[in-house]
């Protein structure tokens, strides 16, 4: 509907697997003018990437997953079939959306969600372990995971903490600045 003939673009990169029926929609001069896909990433039967998203590599989009427009998807994360999410949302790295969510607010880096109106479930550990991370990585984003979600800490509180219990590493580095930078509010 916003479409009007603009200079716009759609850029897919290299070995990605687009099955029948999916549809990625170019950007719009009201966003960034641009749709990106990165690299290596699969997109089922009937998914959707909608205008002006970004998608990282290595993602999977299941059977008529859907992308609203302005969506941002990190790198390794997972859709399950069916699942939606709302526009201007953002899917951390190495996330996974169980089959049938529906995600209206940022799903947090290495975080599982589920449900009508998503909530997190937890971590994604399989994936994770899948990748390479070391069981002390894994232990910093466990401890992470609880102060930021399970404890009864406000966020500010929560982030200072992880600071400084756990120190400044890769992976918690990427979750304190994806926490930090979300303007939709964190699946909780």
């Amino acid at each position: 509907l916003k479409y009007a003939g603009e200079a716009t673009r759609l850029i897919i990169g290299d070995d990605n697997l687009i099955r029948e029926f999916t549809t990625l929609h170019i950007g719009t001069s009201g966003g960034s003018g641009l749709t990106k896909v990165g690299n290596k990433n699969l997109f089922m039967a009937y998914s959707h990437v909608a205008h002006d998203c970004v998608v990282g590599n290595n993602c999977v989009l299941a059977n008529s997953a859907a992308l609203a427009g302005h969506v941002e998807v990190g790198d390794h994360a997972i859709l399950g079939g069916l699942s939606a999410v709302h526009q201007f949302t953002r899917i951390g790295k190495h996330a996974f959306i169980a089959a049938g969510s529906v995600v209206v607010m940022d799903v947090p880096p290495y975080c599982t969600a589920q449900g009508d109106r998503a909530e997190l479930a937890g971590l994604n550990t399989v994936g994770l372990t899948r990748h390479g991370y070391s069981e002390e990585q894994l232990r910093r984003i466990k401890e992470s995971y609880q102060l930021l979600f399970r404890s009864k800490l406000g966020l500010t509180e929560a982030v200072a903490r992880i600071k400084i219990e756990l120190g400044i590493h890769p992976e918690i580095e990427a979750l304190l600045d994806f926490v930090s930078s979300s303007k939709r509010g964190l699946t909780r």
